[in-house]
């Protein structure tokens, strides 16, 4: 089914559990954009920059454990039959990269923007590549438990645009305007997907598959910059 279909799925909470998650969430909600900010002002394939970076994704992913009962969600196809969401969030997660890619070229011509995804790139350029795969999926998974997963459910408004703005917003404590770019594009994906399965695992899943290619597909595109941003 399209991603405008909406699985007929339905999880009723209480007020106080609602009460409760909102609590927990406007909490995390602060203390994960400082911790994300702080562990982009390490220096690259540094040991701080690994522990600051898996402490951040320690702190997305408790904030929505805390924040109360999360769910996959299902995915409907045209026979009406639900199952977990897999193969097709892989593929839009395949999908969502080349269209960044695709941007990217455009990108690395535009002054402004080459500086600032090298500065971004340059942390998996000169970091070690097993270590740099761990935060990265560390860290989409747990954006993914906190954003998509507590986060939306305690938003009773608009959660597709208010969450995609406070995932965005977030950001903006990296002093990064291509990290915040990223992040209402592909928070706006997520957010859709988190709207049409009624669950974590569909954006989930597409979101370590796009981060994944990036880090290990961008990087050689601006490798001309990386002296610069360093600099």
């Amino acid at each position: 089914m399209p991603l405008s279909h909406v699985v007929p799925v339905a999880h009723a909470e209480t007020d106080q559990v609602v009460r409760h998650r909102q609590r927990v969430v406007a909490a995390v909600s602060v203390a994960g954009a400082a911790a994300l900010g702080a562990s982009l002002s390490t220096s690259p394939g540094s040991k701080r920059f690994y522990g600051a970076t898996l402490s951040v994704a320690g702190v997305w992913v408790a904030g929505g454990l805390l924040s109360g009962p999360l769910h996959l969600g299902w995915i409907q196809a045209r026979d009406q039959r639900l199952r977990r969401p897999v193969v097709t969030p892989v593929i839009t997660g395949v999908g969502a990269f080349g269209f960044f890619y695709a941007c990217a070229l455009v990108a690395r011509r535009i002054p402004v923007l080459d500086e600032a995804i090298s500065r971004v790139l340059v942390f998996a350029e000169e970091g070690d590549e097993p270590l740099v795969l761990l935060t990265t999926l560390a860290n989409g998974l747990g954006e993914e438990i906190f954003f998509r997963g507590a986060l939306y459910a305690a938003l009773e408004d608009h959660p597709v645009v208010a969450s995609t703005a406070v995932y965005a917003l977030a950001t903006t404590t990296t002093r990064n305007p291509a990290l915040v770019l990223a992040a209402g594009v592909m928070g706006s994906l997520f957010a859709l997907q988190r709207r049409a399965t009624g669950g974590l695992q569909a954006p989930a899943i597409t979101h370590v598959t796009w981060s994944t290619l990036m880090v290990r597909y961008l990087p050689p595109l601006f490798r001309h910059a990386h002296g610069e941003a360093r600099r």
